[in-house]
């Protein structure tokens, strides 16, 4: 479907714009880019007018879908109130919005931090886990990305995501899943060590999902050395797996919590979120100048309703159903399209040859195609070849039909 009334701007002006403007390191998919210029619900809007469905929801960002009315409404009336001050000044929003997070995050998290971004967060639970625990040694797994900041690019497992060559010293890096690996690294010099931090289901590591025993395995062990758990769920959380937070599946409670991206829907906040004793360590002066911005708190808060008068959880995890039952069955006829992995909206199939080696290269075929198709989908993994799909949590089985339809037409276009 075609859409005549967006403005006059293509691809190939914005490119060179950002070719002239932007520091190199910033990239975009696809060899023949599309310029976006509207989003409705579930889809894109390109600069000719043609629609897409959003398959990656910004990263998972736009669970509640694009300009959805019910978030954007109380956003511009709180814009038309009071804009912007900051945590130095008490605002009503920031405060109901740190009450209603402790209303439904896992046991005994009630205290928020707020700031702009996931990787301020995952910074902020660290320096939190240092100050309360007296140690700064940090575990991390490998595959996992946690942010742009210097502690968090250093927890990173993802090499191609550590761009500084000289990384900090203090932090080890386990394989993720491999609860013997943690033990043998724990039992070695486990008392040197604040915080173990990791996303529940690694994201851009390829979305993988550990065995169920592990995580309840890991609680114990931090429990026993002292060590704080820390989820990152930056990515996870906001019922993309089908619960609030994806620790929920296995029933087991971090110490801090980070969170971010569709906690806002598009408007910039974050959080870290921790329990009364583990906040009690924290009492120098803190502060954030965006944190708790009266308009992303709204925005926050707005989301936060839409999920609960939409039963996002239960749409995410019915249609999850759904569309991992249709990636499985175009997987079992396309050997180099690998069977679906993950929870709920949050799904990934590997590429790979005819040797089963992970094949980047037909993986950025198939992203192309499935654009061209009409479906803008992801692409994550260590090697790059785990076609993501994260679509916004509002998405219909219509919806899951298009998207199945898109895939199976650009995974044999790339034969």
């Amino acid at each position: 479907m075609v859409d005549t009334a967006c403005p006059a701007v293509s691809a190939a002006d914005l490119l060179a714009l950002k070719e002239r403007y932007l520091i190199p390191c910033v990239y975009h998919f696809y060899q023949r880019p599309l310029a976006i210029v509207s989003g409705e619900g579930a889809y894109l809007i390109d600069s000719t007018g043609r629609r897409y469905i959003d398959g990656f929801s910004g990263v998972t960002v736009m669970s509640a879908g694009h300009c959805e009315p019910a978030i954007i409404e109380p956003v511009t009336e709180q814009m038309r109130t009071l804009q912007h001050t900051t945590s130095i000044y008490l605002t009503e929003p920031v405060l109901r919005l740190a009450e209603r997070l402790a209303s439904i995050t896992p046991g005994d998290l009630c205290r928020s931090f707020f700031c702009a971004s996931g990787s301020e967060a995952v910074e902020g639970a660290l320096l939190l886990a240092a100050l309360h625990t007296g140690r700064r040694q940090v575990l991390a797994m490998n595959g996992g990305l946690h942010g742009r900041t210097r502690w968090g690019m250093n927890v990173t497992g993802l090499e191609m995501w550590r761009t500084d060559p000289d990384p900090i010293d203090g932090v080890t890096h386990v394989p993720f899943g491999d609860i013997e690996a943690l033990e043998q690294c724990l039992a070695a010099e486990g008392e040197r060590y604040a915080a173990l931090i990791a996303e529940p289901i690694q994201g851009n590591g390829g979305v993988r999902v550990p065995d169920p025993g592990y995580w309840p395995a890991v609680r114990r062990l931090c429990d026993r050395y002292g060590i704080l758990l820390v989820f990152d769920e930056v990515q996870t959380g906001f019922n993309r797996t089908g619960h609030w937070f994806a620790c929920e599946h296995w029933g087991v409670v971090p110490d801090v919590l980070a969170v971010s991206k569709a906690l806002g829907n598009g408007f910039p906040i974050a959080a870290f979120i921790t329990n009364d004793t583990v906040a009690a360590s924290y009492t120098r002066p803190g502060a954030s100048t965006y944190g708790g911005n009266p308009v992303c708190a709204a925005a926050a808060l707005a989301t936060i309703r839409f999920h609960q008068d939409r039963r996002l959880g239960e749409n995410a995890r019915a249609r999850g159903a759904e569309l991992r039952d249709g990636l499985r069955s175009i997987a079992r006829r396309c050997r180099s399209f690998g069977a679906p992995r993950g929870i709920g909206l949050m799904l990934g199939c590997p590429v790979t040859d005819a040797s089963g080696r992970p094949d980047p290269v037909r993986t950025d075929m198939m992203l192309e195609s499935f654009k061209d198709h009409g479906l803008l989908a992801g692409k994550t993994g260590a090697d790059r070849n785990v076609l993501t799909f994260m679509p916004p949590l509002t998405i219909n089985t219509a919806e899951v039909g298009l998207i199945l339809e898109c895939v199976g037409l650009g995974v044999a276009d790339a034969g």
